[in-house]
């Protein structure tokens, strides 16, 4: 009779794991180890913002200022040399339909200037036609409306034709007049600097010498707070 083979049972717990099994390689160990919490990285992490922030800030051609103002410091120091009772800077200049006008023409009336930046754009013209429009109401008060800005006396003519102005509109193409009643200089508008007109109205006294001065002139209603102040005078 043959003898049966028995294999020897194994020991609960005693089975050795397979060298596979126990192998650690590099990256089951990385696996193993516990994960760092990660810093926030969202839109909202400090240091997206504060990157944010200082992408709008260093945008080149944006100034800090709000869109469509217009500042200069020049301008307005030059401008804040027109005190009351000073006398008005002379000035000669060509107008629309050829003529040529000086300071010396309105001796013993009041002179209100009112400087635009530019002719038949909307502002302008609104202003223009304001001042026309009350031409008869200033002269009865023994008062004289011009307006002057940068534009050729072409571009004036055509604009007075147009609008049926009927207030004279002096040419000051080298910016001289401009600039000593300190209405010309730096702006800003929509992040782009350029020189130009700030709106200002000047009033000169039948002696030539300043009355008021009103800056960064609002059209609306200005042609009519400029008559009824010569009416309180």
């Amino acid at each position: 009779m043959s003898k049966k083979m028995h294999k020897k049972p194994s020991r609960p717990g005693t089975r050795r794991p397979s060298s596979a099994a126990t192998e650690t390689t590099p990256r089951a160990a990385a696996a193993a180890r516990p994960r760092k919490s990660a810093k926030p990285d969202g839109p909202d992490s400090p240091k997206m913002v504060s990157s944010k922030v200082l992408q709008r800030g260093n945008r080149p051609g944006i100034s800090p200022a709000k869109r469509g103002t217009s500042t200069s410091a020049s301008g307005a120091a030059a401008t804040d040399l027109l005190a009351a009772d000073s006398k008005a800077p002379d000035f000669r200049l060509p107008r629309d339909g050829g003529a040529t006008v000086s300071l010396a023409d309105f001796r013993g009336r009041h002179l209100v200037l009112f400087f635009y930046p530019r002719a038949n754009t909307p502002g302008c013209t609104k202003e223009a036609m304001d001042f026309s429009r009350l031409a008869g109401a200033f002269s009865a008060l023994g008062a004289d409306v011009v307006g002057v800005s940068a534009d050729p006396p072409k571009a004036q003519e055509a604009f007075r034709r147009k609008r049926d102005l009927t207030v004279p509109l002096l040419s000051d193409e080298r910016h001289a007049m401009l600039e000593a009643y300190g209405v010309w200089g730096k702006k800003t508008l929509y992040g782009k600097v350029f020189d130009g007109i700030f709106r200002t109205t000047v009033l000169i006294g039948p002696d030539g010498r300043i009355i008021n001065v009103w800056r960064n002139v609002k059209v609306d209603g200005h042609a009519e707070a400029v008559l009824k102040y010569i009416e309180n005078l």
